[in-house]
């Protein structure tokens, strides 16, 4: 007998502000689904869950969910009045005997349950939402961006929590590998209509791509037809009036039907300038430490950072990353050392806070009202990269429409939020670029035009984040920070380090899924059959993964050289990729050739 859905939507519509965000939709979510819920920013994905949760009222059909189903829903900005502590908070509507249980989620989310509310920090009221509801422990848990405001040992403990729960959960969220492990199906919002496929995370840009191709090739024969009918009525209509009309109205009703289809939003138009090019050695800090009290932060620190570096730095949260930057851009001094920085330096930072941004006036007045951005005498202009534009043009570049431009700040989404600072920071030349938790709100094709934009950016980036798949993608450095003062440098991004840290380091391993049969003992490790040093059996090591991805930026930028007008519509770019491709090409025999002495080496 199949059992019945946890939650069932029938025919839900609801309108904003004379624009419908659904219409006639239809979801039904079953007993152990793990859902991932994707879709471009402002697509309705935390409305949908809103819907769910019984917390939007729709404008018209049924939400029902079984009598004795619990749905618990994480609330992105709680209400914690009335209670003193967040501990307070956490463990309301629990029995006596359960409250273990947010003593284990506040310690695997770290935070303090005994925090006064009045003192709390809105990632710690976030934690504190987020444990009480996995110590609810409901039916169907509804997680909206669950991973902001969490380091990356915390995102391990989480995921740890519900790869093992019976607890179904619909997951939004922009992190890539948070979805890859967790989810079973996807339910994709798409121009107000929302698709499930009964696959994970991993298959849906192939699944998206697909359904995008074949809509692509419906519109196409549309279009085709219409404009066969178009030449029929034109050159036989008035001979033939009587006898056709039904094919004129057939004419009138594919015109109607391809009008109301709606065209696919594309992506931001987003662009870097790198401006002036910067000295080669861009900053070049030595035996930088700071405390606080009698906190160590830093320990004496040695940096080099050169130009087209993109340094990473990772670890938990309040490790001191945000303080390592700021002393390596100059905003703050170190207690020891010196930070030299090379010439040219013009520097544009992406605040994690987003503090560069007033949310009391409109999207108009955060660009046109920016010094940096206005153009003398024009009030409906700013400057972009040297070139005024209109407000609303450049607004359209990043996604916002014309009716959005006289909208507050304060009524943007947080991925909104994150495209108006990038809109303000790509808008005047830079060759450093500080990036404080970029991802955070950003939706995955966001992230990936993102992603493309840093690889052609000619300048260099200083990157903090907590996104491993984003770190991959972007970082060429890793600078782990381990909360203990020290700081380690490991070339490559996330997986590198991973795979570069010494096992005895007290570094925040990300938990396992809890094994299915009993784990095999750990292989001894074989006697060294020659005299390589350890650093030596460590970049024999490692340099596997460098050849990997020195083979890989090679194919791309191969790829990039083949188009057959790139030297004539874009010399300089045609120059550059040829020059990276000769440096990469350089660095892959010299890698081989190192591995190929390491090996032979070591087999004596």
């Amino acid at each position: 007998m199949a059992r019945a859905p946890l939650l069932q939507l029938t025919d839900i519509s609801l309108t904003f502000g004379g624009n419908p965000v659904f219409d006639g939709l239809n979801l039904t979510v079953q007993q152990g689904d793990r859902l991932a819920l994707v879709g471009r920013n402002g697509s309705g994905k935390s409305t949908l869950m809103k819907v769910m949760a019984g917390l939007v009222e729709p404008d018209s059909g049924e939400v029902v969910t079984p009598a004795g189903i619990h749905v618990g829903y994480m609330e992105q900005d709680p209400d914690l009045s009335g209670f003193a502590t967040l501990g307070d908070f956490a463990r309301a509507g629990l029995g006596d005997s359960e409250g273990y249980r947010v003593e284990m989620a506040a310690e695997g989310l770290k935070f303090d349950p005994d925090r006064p509310v009045a003192t709390a920090s809105g990632g710690e009221r976030r934690r504190a939402a987020l444990a009480r509801l996995l110590a609810e422990a409901p039916e169907l848990m509804l997680l909206d961006e669950p991973t902001n405001h969490l380091d990356i040992e915390a995102i391990g403990w989480l995921e740890d929590q519900l790869s093992t729960t019976r607890t179904a959960f619909v997951l939004i969220s922009h992190d890539r590998a948070f979805l890859r492990a967790l989810t079973r199906a996807t339910l994709w919002i798409d121009r107000g209509e929302v698709r499930r496929q009964d696959k994970g995370f991993e298959h849906f840009e192939d699944w998206r791509e697909t359904l995008w191709a074949a809509e692509d090739e419906a519109r196409h024969k549309l279009d085709r037809k219409i404009k066969a009918e178009a030449r029929w009525a034109v050159e036989g209509i008035s001979a033939r009036r009587k006898r056709n009309q039904g094919r004129v109205r057939a004419l009138a009703a594919l015109r109607e039907e391809r009008a109301g289809q709606i065209r696919r939003q594309g992506t931001a138009a987003m662009e870097l300038d790198a401006g002036p090019q910067s000295g080669k050695r861009v900053i070049d800090a030595k035996g930088i430490s700071k405390s606080f009290g009698e906190r160590v932060i830093l320990k004496p620190f040695d940096l080099r950072v050169l130009r087209g570096d993109r340094v990473a730095f990772v670890g938990p949260n309040g490790a001191g990353k945000t303080t390592l930057i700021k002393m390596l851009t100059g905003e703050i001094a170190p207690d020891t050392g010196t930070v030299k920085h090379g010439t040219n330096l013009e520097i544009a930072v992406f605040d994690q806070a987003r503090s560069a941004i007033d949310e009391t006036v409109t999207l108009w007045d955060a660009l046109a009202g920016d010094p940096s951005m206005r153009v003398s005498g024009r009030s409906d202009q700013v400057m972009v990269r040297g070139n005024p534009r209109h407000v609303v043009a450049y607004l359209k570049d990043f996604l916002f429409d014309e009716a959005q431009a006289r909208a507050p700040v304060g009524s943007l989404s947080g991925g909104e939020k994150a495209r108006l600072l990038l809109a303000r920071i790509m808008a005047r030349p830079s060759n450093l670029l500080v990036l404080d938790e970029p991802t955070n709100d950003l939706d995955v094709e966001t992230l990936d035009l993102l992603q493309d934009i840093l690889g052609d950016y000619d300048g260099t980036v200083l990157l903090v984040s907590h996104d491993r798949d984003f770190i991959d993608r972007v970082a060429t450095t890793t600078v782990a920070m381990e909360g203990d003062g020290c700081a380690t440098i490991y070339p490559g991004g996330w997986s590198d380090y991973r795979a570069q840290r010494p096992e005895a380091s007290p570094a925040p391993e990300v938990p396992k899924p809890i094994a299915s049969s009993p784990a095999k003992p750990a292989p001894r490790p074989r006697a060294e059959r020659t005299g390589l040093s350890f650093s030596e059996r460590k970049r024999l090591e490692t340099l596997p993964a460098i050849i990997e991805r020195l083979e890989a930026e090679i194919g791309k930028l191969a790829e990039f050289l083949a188009q057959p007008d790139l030297f004539q519509t874009a010399p300089a770019k045609f120059a550059k990729a040829s020059e990276g491709l000769a440096e990469r090409q350089n660095a892959l025999a010299a890698a081989e050739e190192e591995w190929l002495e390491l090996a032979e080496k070591d087999q004596g």
